[in-house]
């Protein structure tokens, strides 16, 4: 098993910044890829950023050359960093770990991330 604990989000004005992190812990060694997920009010959950272990990054295109995701693996810590955030940024955020070998996909409890115009 794997939980993942994201603390953090909140209100930001429109071109502002924020950082979120997701604390993984249990079977950490396990996990293969992380990433970073959103779901805005009456629309499904997209994926927003994913990293690999091998630090392969992949990004939605709404979202890239403004967030960045990365990752430090001896802290078992998933980031997001936001930049030029958009009203239509406004979701909320999932973390998500990936175990491979069993077809697991573990999921943090979300946080509320609002960006006002």
């Amino acid at each position: 098993q794997v939980q993942l604990v994201e603390p953090g989000g909140g209100l930001v004005q429109a071109g502002g910044s924020l950082r979120l992190s997701c604390a993984a812990s249990g079977r950490t060694f396990s996990i293969n890829a992380m990433g970073w997920y959103r779901q805005a009010p009456g629309k499904q959950r997209e994926l927003v950023a994913r990293i690999t272990n091998g630090g392969t990054t992949n990004y939605a295109d709404s979202v890239k050359g403004r967030f960045t995701i990365s990752r430090d693996t001896a802290k078992n810590t998933l980031y997001l960093q936001m930049n030029s955030l958009k009203p239509e940024d406004t979701a909320v955020y999932y973390c998500n770990a990936e175990q491979w070998r069993f077809n697991n996909a573990y999921w943090g409890q979300g946080t509320q991330v609002t960006v006002s115009s």
